[in-house]
């Protein structure tokens, strides 16, 4: 089953700058090898921790998806305030994403795989978005023992969702940001 929601009504909590020790943008924008002219799909997007930099670091489209309009109508407002016009919204969840195939270069999801009740369905619509060696970064909560995040109940082990995405046709390098905090890179595999 999956989790609940996180509420847009605690979003700041997102953009808290401690936020930075568990998740370092630097990291993350590493993990996805952006070199500049990569259009991106940031799934779970909320109100932009992750989109904001990394529309800093591409000149093409970042498409932020969330199925929360209130997160998107923040993440629009943040975009303003910093000059972006790169910014696509769309309300969605992640199990359905209204794009022709292989539209983007990379993906980000992070900490929203847990929320999604049709997981596998899911991750076929990303594989089927993202492009032929594209490259998607998965970060989400290890199973341990640490007060925060989501209960524990419904945490996704590194393992099974790796072995989900190697299913739908990923090839996995994975990695831990903390103690805390695994990341999963998936990469499409080159089709014959």
């Amino acid at each position: 089953m999956a989790g609940e929601l996180f509420s847009y009504q605690k979003a700041d909590q997102l953009l808290n700058p401690e936020r930075e020790e568990l998740v370092p943008i630097n990291q993350v924008i590493d993990l996805l090898g952006l070199q500049g002219n990569e259009k991106v799909i940031d799934l779970g997007a909320g109100n932009g921790y992750l989109t904001i930099p990394i529309a800093k670091q591409t000149d093409d489209r970042v498409v932020a998806v969330d199925v929360q309009e209130e997160m998107l109508v923040q993440l629009a407002d943040r975009a303003v305030d910093q000059g972006l016009e790169n910014i696509d919204r769309m309300p969605s969840g992640i199990d359905y994403l209204n794009f022709p195939d292989n539209s983007f270069q990379r993906g980000v999801a992070a900490f929203v795989f847990y929320e999604v009740d049709e997981l596998e369905k899911a991750l076929q619509e990303i594989h089927r978005v993202i492009s032929e060696e594209g490259r998607l970064l998965i970060i989400e909560w290890e199973k341990s023992d640490h007060e925060e995040g989501p209960p524990m109940d419904v945490r996704l082990p590194k393992e099974a969702l790796q072995e989900k995405l190697e299913k739908t046709g990923f090839n996995i390098e994975k990695g831990n940001l903390n103690s805390n905090i695994y990341y999963l890179v998936a990469e499409k595999e080159k089709q014959i």
